[in-house]
């Protein structure tokens, strides 16, 4: 029997070795994937990504090149969520092998507005510092390494604006294959958000709260892989029966 693929993709200005750990939660049912992106980590010499679709060309030829006669899923959190929202959507339109389930993690639904703006981007010095002070995830020490900073800084501002570049208004199309979406139960998403991903799917939609702030998916990583391989093992053998869309 073939493993299950999961594709991760990181949050704004994480990289591919984030999910690494992971590996050590689950079976040999599912393969961990980490998608690096673009201007970090081994692929620090490549160019950031311009738009939202350069980054979606550049994950979909990723996905294409190791897609086989395995069932694959993709995950991303925060920036990554969003990702994979416009990856699944180019999947579809390209008519590619479609995936056995999404799993957002850290973002609300597409079709709701952010309670606050997230324009992070365009803070400028001192602000930009402050705010990322602010997010969390980023410990203060290392903001007195100017080297770090010098490289750390610009590919973050880009990741934030590419951030700001997706979910643009369209038509609300539904996936054809279940989702799930992980939360903070302190971080700052409405309710309306979180419930909002059911919109989302013909067929099934689960919302999971775990412990943690934003960056929640380091603290609760054992707990999250351990549900992500229970969906993932329960889809695959439901694969091919009838589903009705549940809530």
């Amino acid at each position: 029997m073939r493993s299950i693929k999961l594709f991760c993709l990181p949050y704004a200005g994480g990289s591919a070795s984030m999910y690494r750990k992971w590996e050590s939660f689950v079976d040999d049912s599912i393969e961990i994937i980490p998608v690096e992106l673009a201007g970090r980590a081994k692929r620090i010499k490549d160019p950031f990504y311009e738009t939202v679709a350069d980054a979606v060309q550049d994950v979909v030829s990723f996905l294409i090149d190791r897609l086989d006669d395995s069932d694959y899923a993709l995950f991303g959190h925060s920036m990554g969520a969003m990702l994979i929202y416009e990856v699944a959507l180019e999947i579809e339109k390209k008519n590619l092998k479609k995936p056995l389930h999404l799993f957002f993690s850290g973002r609300g639904a597409p079709n709701i507005k952010p309670v606050k703006d997230k324009n992070y981007h365009l803070l400028e010095g001192d602000l930009f510092k402050d705010k990322l002070l602010e997010l969390g995830g980023t410990p203060p020490q290392f903001f007195e390494h100017r080297e770090l900073l010098d490289l750390f800084l610009p590919l973050l501002k880009n990741d934030f604006r590419l951030a700001s570049e997706c979910f643009v208004k369209r038509e609300l199309k539904p996936f054809h294959c279940n989702i799930s979406a992980f939360f903070g139960k302190e971080e700052d998403i409405s309710s309306e958000a979180m419930i909002a991903w059911k919109d989302h799917s013909t067929k099934m939609c689960h919302l999971y709260y775990l412990n943690g702030d934003h960056f929640f998916i380091h603290e609760s990583a054992p707990a999250m892989v351990k549900i992500i391989m229970k969906q993932l093992n329960s889809d695959s053998k439901q694969k091919g029966r009838s589903c009705i869309n549940e809530w």
